[in-house]
Order: C-alpha cells, then sequence, then structure tokens
C-alpha cells in the first residue's frame, strides 16, 4: 500500500497540501521529470531576462521604447497607419461638396401631374434620392466647393504678390502650397492638376473643371460626373443607398439617405445660422469645437447652398416671411464674405433706423451678423507659426472669399 501511494506521489508531483503547490512568486513548479529549457529557472528570472534582452535590442541605444504600454507597463503592439492623423480630427465626416449635395437630394416629392378636364393622373409620386432636373446651377457651384475645401484644408492658397490686390478676388492667381493627398478622391484629382498645371486665378479654375471654356487644349481639365461620384462616396460612407426608381418610361438610380443623422446636422447648421432669433450665433449648432475654421466653413457651405440653388430644400417648413428672411439674410453673408478682409465694407442695414417691432427686429440681426463676423476674424487670427503662420492662413482664406465672390456673381445671373 505505501509502494501504491508513493507512486502516486511520485506521478502527481509530489504530496499535496490542500493545493496546488506554488513557489514564492505565485508561479507553479515544473513537475518531476520534465527538464526545464537551459538558463531558465522557477522564479522566472532567467526568463525575464532572455526576453529583456530582445526587448532592450528592440529598444535602441537610448533605451525608451516608441511602443505605447499600459499601466501594467505592458508593452502594445499597434499599426501607425490605424491612429487617425491630426488634419482627420480637425476635419469634418463630410465635406461641403457633400453637404451641398445633401441639401439638394429631395427627401419626397411627386415629379409629374398630369390634369384632365375630369382626372387628375399623378406621375412617379413619391419619388425622393434625386437632384432635381431644372438645377443647372449646382455643377458649377459644386466645382467652387471643390476650390473651397482645398482652400480650408491649407492646400493651396494665393500667390504673394502685392500686385495681386490691384485685380478682383476671382481674377487672383492661386497655388498649391501642400500637395498631402486628402484621401477624398475628387479633392486629389484637383490638387494634381492644380500642381501639375500653370497657375491660374479661382474663376479660372471653376470654369475649367465645369467645362466651360472655349479652348479645346485645355478641356481635359474638366471634372466630370461630380454629382455621380459625390453620390457614390456617401454611399461608401454609409450616408446614402442607392436604389432603382421608375420615372415616367424609364428606370433611373437614385441614392435616396440611409443615415438621416448627416443630413440633419446639414439642417440644424443652416436654420441655426438663418434663423438665428437672438444676437448670440448659436455655436453647438455648427460643426464641433476641434473643427478648424467652424464658422467660416459654415458660412461657406450655406452661401454655397444658397448659389447651387438648392437652399430652399432646408427652409421649406418655414413659413413665408421666416422664408424670405433667411434668404435675405443669406444674401447679406455672401456679401460680406466674399470680399477681402471679411465685412470690410459692410454697409448699413436698411432697417436700422426703423421704429417699433421691424427695428428691433433688424437690430438683433445686425447683432448676429457682427457676431457672426466676430467669430470669423477669431478663426482668421487662431493658430500657430507667429507672424508667417498668420500672413499664410490669410492667403488660404482669401481664396474663400474668391469663390464667394464667384458664387455672388451666380447668385446675381439668375
Amino acid at each position: 500500500m505505501a509502494t501504491t501511494q508513493s507512486g502516486l506521489s511520485r506521478r502527481r508531483g509530489g504530496p499535496s497540501h490542500g493545493g496546488a503547490q506554488t513557489s514564492h512568486n505565485g508561479t507553479a513548479p515544473l513537475a518531476p521529470g520534465v527538464s526545464s529549457p537551459p538558463g531558465a529557472s522557477l522564479n522566472g528570472n532567467s526568463l525575464s531576462q532572455r526576453f529583456g534582452g530582445v526587448s532592450a535590442a528592440a529598444t535602441g541605444a537610448g533605451g525608451a521604447s516608441s511602443r505605447p504600454t499600459t499601466p501594467a507597463g505592458h508593452r502594445v503592439a499597434f499599426d501607425e497607419r490605424d491612429l487617425e492623423s491630426s488634419e482627420d480630427q480637425i476635419m469634418p465626416k463630410l465635406t461641403l461638396m457633400e453637404e451641398v449635395l445633401l441639401l439638394g437630394l429631395k427627401d419626397k416629392q411627386t415629379i409629374g401631374i398630369v390634369t384632365t378636364l375630369l382626372l387628375e393622373v399623378v406621375l412617379a409620386e413619391k419619388a425622393w434620392g434625386y437632384l432635381s432636373f431644372w438645377n443647372d446651377n449646382i455643377s458649377y457651384t459644386l466645382r467652387g466647393c471643390i476650390v473651397l475645401e482645398l482652400a480650408l484644408r491649407h492646400r493651396i492658397a494665393m500667390v504673394r504678390d502685392p500686385n495681386r490686390r490691384r485685380f478682383p478676388l476671382a481674377d487672383r492667381y492661386i497655388e498649391v502650397v501642400d500637395d498631402r493627398l486628402t484621401g477624398e478622391v475628387l479633392l486629389d484629382e484637383a490638387l494634381k492638376m492644380m500642381k501639375i498645371s500653370e497657375r491660374m486665378s479661382v474663376g479660372t479654375w471653376i470654369d475649367l473643371m465645369s467645362g466651360e471654356t472655349w479652348n479645346v487644349m485645355k478641356i481635359g481639365y474638366q471634372l466630370k460626373q461630380v454629382r455621380e461620384r459625390l453620390a457614390k462616396g456617401l454611399v461608401d460612407k454609409g450616408v446614402l443607398r442607392t436604389e432603382k426608381r421608375n420615372f415616367l418610361l424609364f428606370d433611373m438610380a437614385t441614392h435616396p439617405v440611409s443615415d438621416p443623422t448627416f443630413k440633419d446636422d446639414v439642417l440644424r447648421r443652416t436654420l441655426g445660422l438663418l434663423t438665428a432669433r437672438t444676437a448670440a450665433v448659436p455655436t453647438s449648432d455648427l460643426y464641433g469645437e476641434r473643427v478648424r475654421y467652424r464658422t467660416i466653413r459654415a458660412v461657406s457651405m450655406v452661401c454655397a447652398a444658397f448659389s447651387a440653388n438648392v437652399l430652399e430644400n432646408a427652409l421649406v417648413h418655414l413659413s413665408y416671411d421666416a422664408r424670405e428672411a433667411a434668404f435675405a439674410k443669406c444674401d447679406e453673408l455672401l456679401a460680406e464674405f466674399s470680399q477681402w478682409p471679411f465685412a470690410a465694407f459692410r454697409p448699413p442695414s436698411a432697417g436700422g433706423g426703423g421704429i417699433g417691432a421691424g427695428s428691433a427686429s433688424a437690430n438683433v440681426e445686425n447683432a448676429n451678423l457682427a457676431e457672426i463676423n466676430r467669430l470669423a476674424r477669431g478663426e482668421m487670427s487662431g493658430g500657430e507659426g507667429g507672424a508667417e503662420g498668420q500672413t499664410q492662413r490669410e492667403l488660404h482664406l482669401e481664396v474663400v472669399a474668391a469663390v464667394l465672390e464667384v458664387c455672388r456673381r451666380c447668385v446675381a445671373r439668375r
């Protein structure tokens, strides 16, 4: 019996005293008959020395590892490409072109009604997710939004020439100052064209990208199928989805909104700027606090939507008087931000000297516009780089004013 117990004890690794036997540092000992690797000990000191040597070699001569560590001191493996760049953190999820396109998409509408003497036939009822067939302004404005977005991303700027002030804003030359890719196909395509081409003015670039030129040597500058490519990009981002709809006698691809959160943000931003009833600007309705030039970007988006003739889609639920007041305010914003510096020659409001309720509402509107201008000037002067950085930021934002000047001309031609 003793022999049997002794054999069992040997096979089990010795007698048990109420649980598994452990060493002083909490590690379980090796079973008898199992040889440990050379240089290893039960307390793990040799193993830690072996792996510590590898870690020390990986850290380099400085002895400090560049990998992130947990609070317990364990190193964490990561891929630097998975980390967001600093630019991704200060840019919104959607570009200006995509936001204007979202405003232009019809939600639900009856697009055709045939009326006879006794019968009214509705054609293609409840068709949505498409741009208006009769809107010939949005294509040109979308090209202007490409230039706007590149300027707000600090990719292009005005040519630093003191003599440029003799020319109108839209006739001043621009140049590429940063040729890093943005990750947006249309922006990168336009950026590459500007990089390899001669310097041209803001208005010329918008005309060439729109195909509005008689020069056959420059017809290759046209960006084709911009609306379709933007819609496809929004589908890839999960904002829209693709459906086939029957329009009269043929089928057509439409792009209804799949995630209404993005469009609701654009609508809230638009209404917050144009229908504010107080002197304070509802900054919570604008872009996030970390977004660069969030006030200037919001004003640019609203003015571009006004130029593209899609602003009415955001104001359709307002009363007639409120809608007309919103259009008038947007027109005034466009006039103030289409000059450089912004609102440098702001004319006094015609309703400022009135008496009664109209005078009070005009004073509130003037105070609100003044607050928007103050926020925009604060974004112009904020940042790093000292005097040189301030000058470079002004060259970027001067391009924004030039594009809005082109948009103002489009509105005046309507």
